[in-house]
């Protein structure tokens, strides 16, 4: 199995937690998404995925973007832990939450998007902080909300689920633009458990080899 992934992708980083939850041995090879232009821009990266985004999964002869589907083949080929039921309410629950993070907030805050606010629509950086942090904070509101009933030691009762697999990268965008997370309490207290679970500690992205080391 490969993993073509960058250090600091969000998409990435919800699939390395997955492989890591779930012990699956992975080549990791790194798309640098900054150096020479990006390499997702590359003649070799367009031909294994035209649309020139990280993440991209190779297990034998099948070939996947889009790290939802990626976690969906997941738990269906590798199912020990499962991160969404197969059957019963919460499967659908679990699966509604965690798009509200990888759908609705992700996108807004994504290098793309950070890289057209700049290079096209020449905003100025701390405008570009206040975007980022806008769509964060209004994504965060709801869905501490919403979990605040459900949470138990996770984001949704005592195991983890793609809740909180979606969930820790999304905190650690919003760190790196500074939202004060004690302003969402639940989300707060499942980030800081997750950031002690062995899983979440060997995908976190200054662990990968592609971080920077100084």
């Amino acid at each position: 199995m490969q993993l073509y992934g960058y250090w600091r992708s969000s998409a990435t980083y919800r699939v390395r937690i997955a492989l890591s939850l779930k012990n699956i041995s992975y080549q990791s090879i790194e798309i640098n998404l900054i150096e020479k232009g990006g390499e997702q821009h590359s003649d070799y990266f367009h031909a294994l995925n035209p649309t020139e985004l990280v993440p991209v999964l190779v297990d034998g002869g099948l070939r996947i973007n889009q790290s939802m589907v990626i976690l969906d083949y997941l738990d269906e080929h590798y199912p020990q832990p499962l991160l969404v039921p197969i059957t019963g309410e919460q499967r659908y629950l679990i699966r509604s939450l965690a798009q509200d993070i990888a759908v609705d907030i992700h996108p807004l805050n994504n290098l793309r998007v950070q890289q057209f606010l700049t290079h096209q629509m020449k905003v100025k950086e701390c405008d570009k902080q206040k975007w980022l942090k806008y769509w964060i904070m209004e994504g965060f509101e709801s869905l501490d909300e919403k979990l605040k009933p459900l949470a138990g030691k996770f984001c949704v009762g005592a195991d983890v689920t793609l809740v909180d697999v979606c969930l820790a990268p999304q905190v650690y965008n919003a760190l790196r633009v500074g939202v004060d997370m004690t302003k969402y309490p639940t989300l707060n207290r499942v980030y800081q458990t997750l950031m002690q679970h062995p899983a979440f500690i060997a995908a976190q992205p200054e662990n990968q080899t592609g971080a920077p080391t100084n």
